[in-house]
């Protein structure tokens, strides 16, 4: 067997086309290498816990390992137990009805590995989002083709060298670069392709893979939108949008982007955030748990979307302890709000990715529901109430890849649901069967049987066919 663990010494379209190879002589593995497969991975993951940790740290400048752990590690493992606990189920064909003029024979459909897979990750959860696709590809029987990011050099570097470890080439390779590299590794001819991040470049890899025909998953974001309903404002809702709002600085593509409060619950609303955030971060910007922002470019853009509200008249908010200690850690923004932001401010344009929170007043519910369908449909959406119509309402009316009720975030850690966005916050969804689904074919099989009413509507055409076709369009 060709040994392929320098893989990225080596043009990807040659790892390509040996992992092509690899497939088409050893074809679809059976349950239990799939099976081995994850626990190796899992292993990867548990035993290399400290050097993970370290890397993104590293890498970010500043990360709690206990939030890289918490919204790394731990969900892509409990992800990989659920794929492996329900493999078998997912990989059984599954029986399909047939029609009374076709009962002898009998239907299926089989889920085959697609071939090979291409996933290019992000920075952002450098960890959980080359991981999560990878095991999801491999569970579905495919060779996968990794691209991480280059905005996080040690953790891609790292996980080249334990994938390297743990897997041949030939099943598993890593090909680390910037972004041309990306950009070529994006135009190679897969059998599937899983992009994870900003819808500007999801364009230019949907374009670049629309020239070999190869279907796309993309995982992008926008501005996902909070709607807290009137009177509802409390400490745990309070707790729950600042957590979701300021983990990993707000370098997620699922935090809430925006807040659509009711306007006589805006003061309440920002006294309770303003505790709840000193309570999560007792040291202000500084605290060991407050993550830095990836890079200069990112902290410069985000501090220029904060200036710009402020030159068009915005009200600008800092919360917690300490505000004025962030200037003292690299790269470090304090908890931002920016108060009824007006349509034109760049911090309402695009999806923001660190913590800044613009609030928005409402005095009608169809106000808010109107804001949100006036844009293209967000990642996600939270709605922050009791049941009953509002609730309802929000539902029926809006339009989001995934919906968190009373929560924030939590509903990506459901290994059952399926994530995924609409619009110009993606297409496709994996995590669940759907992931699994996702990287395989459906392939149908009608098995005939010896005896079928169908041989009765063959030519020459008479009388019986005349029956049978009365019989049919009864």
């Amino acid at each position: 067997m060709n040994d392929l663990r320098n893989a990225s010494a080596e043009a990807p379209a040659t790892v390509l086309e040996r992992q092509r190879e690899a497939y088409l002589r050893d074809g679809a593995p059976d349950l239990a290498t799939r099976r081995s497969d994850l626990s190796r991975l899992r292993a990867l993951l548990i035993d290399n816990r400290g050097e993970l940790e370290k890397a993104v740290a590293a890498d970010f400048g500043h990360r709690s390992c206990h939030e890289t752990a918490l919204m790394e590690l731990v969900p892509t493992v409990e992800g990989i137990d659920y794929l492996s606990k329900n493999l078998r189920r997912f990989m059984s064909p599954e029986r399909r009805k047939v029609s009374a003029v076709f009962r002898m024979g009998c239907a299926r459909v089989a889920y085959q590995p697609l071939g090979v897979i291409g996933i290019i990750s992000p920075w952002n959860y450098p960890l959980n989002l080359a991981l999560m696709p990878l095991a999801t590809a491999l569970a579905a029987g495919n060779r996968v083709m990794l691209k991480p990011s280059e905005l996080t050099p040690r953790t891609s570097a790292l996980m080249q060298h334990l994938l390297a470890e743990a897997f041949d080439a030939e099943k598993v390779a890593v090909i680390t670069g910037d972004a041309e590299v990306a950009k070529a590794f994006s135009a190679l001819p897969f059998d599937h392709l899983m992009f994870t991040g900003s819808t500007r470049i999801g364009r230019a890899v949907m374009r670049a893979a629309s020239e070999n025909l190869t279907p796309v998953t993309l995982e992008l974001g926008g501005k996902s939108p909070a709607i807290i309903a009137q009177g509802a404002v409390d400490q745990t809702v309070a707790r729950r949008i600042a957590f979701g709002k300021l983990a990993n600085a707000g370098q997620t593509c699922v935090a809430p982007d925006y807040a659509l409060i009711h306007e006589d619950d805006l003061e309440v609303f920002t006294t309770a955030l303003d505790t709840a955030t000193a309570r999560l971060y007792p040291k202000g910007p500084v605290s060991d748990d407050y993550s830095t922002i990836v890079s200069d470019a990112h902290y410069d853009r985000l501090i220029g979307l904060i200036e710009d509200a402020r030159a068009k008249g915005a009200k600008i908010m800092t919360m917690g302890h300490d505000a004025e200690r962030a200037p003292n850690r690299k790269r470090t923004i304090a908890p931002t709000l920016i108060l009824n932001p007006k349509p034109d401010m760049d911090v309402m344009q695009d999806e923001i990715f660190g913590p800044i929170l613009p609030v928005m007043t409402y005095r009608t519910l169809d106000e808010a529901i109107t804001f949100v369908n006036a844009r293209p449909r967000p990642l996600a959406l939270y709605w922050f109430g009791p049941s009953g119509e509002d609730q309802d309402r929000v539902l029926a009316e809006t339009t989001s890849g995934n919906v968190g009720i009373n929560s924030t975030m939590m509903h990506v850690a459901q290994d059952d649901l399926p994530f995924g966005g609409v619009g110009e916050s993606g297409m496709g969804a994996y995590h669940g069967v759907e992931g699994f689904r996702r990287f395989s074919h459906a392939k149908g099989i009608f098995v005939q049987g010896r005896w079928n009413f169908a041989d009765l509507a063959m030519a020459p055409f008479g009388g019986l066919a005349n029956r049978l076709l009365k019989f049919m369009l009864r």
